[in-house]
């Protein structure tokens, strides 16, 4: 998976909440593969606190090959891992939001 993220302008309100989109190619797999790939990213980011990720950013999911057969535990993994390096979590999400 690879995950992109866009700090909105300053002239929109910060405190908008953050907008997530999600993107699987024909090379995943057929439609049913895409489309169940897309649901798993999907769990994966309803499984934060709905304050996990910061006001005011969009973020793009890109599914990979890798994605459809990896286990959802590592996966929700990657996905935490990821969005700490590129800084959009926000402080309430830490431990104790797990």
């Amino acid at each position: 998976m690879i995950v992109q993220t866009l700090q909105c302008p300053s002239a929109e309100s910060p405190t908008t909440m953050p907008r997530i989109g999600f993107t699987a190619s024909r090379k995943v797999g057929n439609a049913v593969a895409r489309n169940r790939v897309r649901r798993r990213l999907r769990a994966c980011v309803a499984g934060l606190a709905p304050d996990a990720i910061s006001a005011g950013v969009d973020i793009v999911i890109i599914a990979r090959r890798g994605t459809l057969q990896r286990r959802f535990s590592d996966l929700e993994a990657d996905f935490r891992q990821c969005l700490g390096k590129l800084k959009v979590l926000s402080d309430a999400s830490g431990p104790n939001h797990a």
